[in-house]
């Protein structure tokens, strides 16, 4: 895997965003559980993001989840926290609640405890919506620190929602 990606680089991306979303006339929404709302902060370091960017919620607990965005306590039982269903359950919540037509949630293991043999340390689970499309999930594995595997999950979750707009 490629060194972790720098400021600069998710500021690059998050700009690119910025204007995908501007020629559509779409405002993203964030919803971060490992990232701890550094895809926020990425998003909201570009003058100007006011004119796209509607929230970004960090739903770092499992109460979180469930209590602002509305993510069934049962999935969470069922699939656990750092799941597929829990990403895009966190992404329609984080568009239902914020109105916005885009958004991306990130639930996973940054380390460096908390991973198991099913999900070590560098998974991560990402969940995208759209007013249009739905819900989907992606999940990614990352290498590094802690630092590292949360700067490529910011990176991916900047690069899915390009991607979305595309």
């Amino acid at each position: 895997m490629s060194a972790a990606p720098d400021q600069d680089a998710l500021e690059t991306l998050a700009r690119e965003l910025g204007e995908a979303l501007l020629e559509r006339g779409w405002r993203a929404a964030t919803a971060e559980s490992c990232t701890g709302g550094w895809i926020a902060q990425a998003i909201t370091a570009i003058a100007g993001s006011s004119d796209w960017f509607e929230a970004g919620l960090v739903t770092y607990s499992n109460a979180a989840k469930i209590s602002l965005l509305g993510v069934a306590p049962m999935l969470i039982e069922r699939h656990g926290a750092v799941s597929a269903e829990t990403a895009a359950a966190m992404a329609a919540g984080a568009l239902r609640v914020t109105g916005a037509d885009i958004a991306c949630a990130v639930t996973g293991v940054a380390g460096p405890g908390g991973g198991s043999a099913a999900k070590p340390v560098g998974t991560v689970w990402f969940g995208f919506a759209t007013r249009t499309g739905g819900a989907a999930s992606e999940l990614g594995r990352f290498d590094g620190d802690r630092r590292a595997v949360r700067a490529h999950t910011v990176a991916h979750a900047l690069r899915g929602l390009l991607d979305r707009l595309a």
